[in-house]
């Protein structure tokens, strides 16, 4: 009895090491800090806060493997030895590049930066880590200086919602009626690919064509405020998607506790999931402006005009989830969700059960692998209502391709 006893006291306390070890992992802490810096407080929308994330972990990314110096730089390899603490390392360049970004929150990061270095204990180690941190920091500053972030740029639309627009190009819609104010994401200049431009899509099926009528068809019924067709598993889809992109951030936190990875391979795993995922939003919305091509509430709501005899209007349909204030085609979700898959399955491998949560629906989703997260992502915006299946499919289609080259020609090891 005493042995059991024994054995069910070192579990426990094993267990309470793990939780303590992934609770004061600091380049984890800090992404938690940066995510609620940009998403919570800032309120910043999924393709700017990602754009946003890549230059927080790219700097901690170099500040941390400077020392460790186990994979290939992404902007500058400090010279650094492996003795100098690489929490002070990762804490300073996240704190340095997110006060650079949201100069406002300097109360909260400070004493978030504070309750980091307050943990490590002074000396040599932890001021020479903070050196290598400030110069990784100021690295990506300097490289993210002039490249496009902030612009002026937004999808054309009409001056009013009642003003004639070309058949099939898009415009606001409700319930807001806005127009994206983070469409200067597509000047970005990339983080890791060459040309944005190059992974464009063939664009959507044609208003006239069979292929178009047959998603139009299917999104009308199952993407409907009040579907009859909808079962309630396809509900939870939708609402739990709705959240966009962050359920692949804490699924990669918890994957990086459960398998103990080492504080570089958890900045690098970061670095990987925001950089090919910004160069993803890059490239999607460089595509969407492109197209332009109208949202479904516009094309059930209009399709007398569409010229397409399979298509039949519904002048008050809604759909399950608020649209978003920008066009079609490609779907961001899709392209950001397929290249944060691809990134995580570089670390994770392909077979891998986990689960994800999402604060927008309070549900808990398991999968086999990170390709069944995107597959389920392009089924949910289509019961959403907001896409029609072919910008799904294409937005994961390009997102791929934008992290399987992003990540062919870097972060590799040393």
């Amino acid at each position: 009895m005493k042995r059991v006893v024994l054995a069910v006291c070192v579990a426990v306390l094993s267990a309470l090491a793990i939780s303590a070890s992934a609770r004061a992992d600091t380049v984890t802490d800090w992404n938690v800090n940066a995510v609620g810096a940009l998403v919570g407080t800032a309120g910043q929308s999924p393709t700017v806060s990602t754009v946003h994330l890549a230059m927080v972990h790219g700097a901690v990314y170099d500040a941390v493997n400077s020392i460790d110096e186990r994979y290939e730089p992404y902007l500058v390899d400090v010279r650094a030895r492996d003795w100098y603490s690489r929490d002070a390392a990762a804490a300073t360049a996240a704190y340095k590049v997110l006060l650079a970004i949201v100069p406002a929150q300097a109360p909260t990061l400070s004493a978030q930066y504070e309750i980091s270095m307050g943990a490590i204990p002074a000396g040599p180690a932890r001021d020479n880590g903070a050196r290598v941190g400030e110069i990784a920091a100021a690295a990506m500053l300097t490289a993210r200086t002039g490249d496009g972030r902030g612009g002026a740029y937004r999808f054309p639309a009409p001056a009013t919602a009642t003003d004639p627009w070309p058949i099939g190009q898009w415009r606001p819609v409700l319930p807001a009626f806005g127009n994206d104010p983070g469409a200067w994401v597509k000047d970005v200049r990339p983080f890791l690919i060459e040309d944005p431009k190059r992974y464009g899509t063939r664009g959507p099926d044609p208003l006239g064509s069979r292929a178009y009528a047959r998603d139009f068809n299917e999104i009308k019924a199952v993407g409907a405020l009040n579907s009859a067709t909808r079962t309630a598993d396809q509900t939870d889809q939708a609402r739990f998607w709705a959240e966009g992109p962050q359920p692949f951030t804490r699924a990669a936190r918890q994957l990086a506790a459960e398998r103990r990875l080492r504080d570089v391979d958890t900045a690098r795993m970061f670095a990987m999931l925001y950089m090919t995922a910004g160069d993803a939003a890059i490239a999607t919305w460089t595509d969407k402006a492109r197209w332009l091509f109208w949202r479904p509430i516009t094309a059930i709501r209009e399709a007398a005009a569409d010229g397409n005899p399979q298509t039949e209007a519904d002048t008050g349909w809604l759909p399950l989830i608020n649209t978003p204030p920008y066009p079609d085609h490609p779907s961001g979700l899709s392209s950001l969700g397929a290249a944060m898959a691809l990134s995580l399955e570089e670390v994770f491998g392909h077979r891998v059960r986990f689960t994800m949560n999402s604060t927008n629906s309070g549900t808990t989703r398991s999968y086999r692998g990170f390709g069944e997260a995107v597959d389920e992502i392009v089924d949910a915006r289509v019961y959403s209502g907001i896409h029609f299946r072919k910008a799904d499919d294409d937005g994961a289609a390009l997102g791929a391709r934008v992290a399987r080259d992003g990540l062919e020609r870097n972060f590799e090891r040393d």
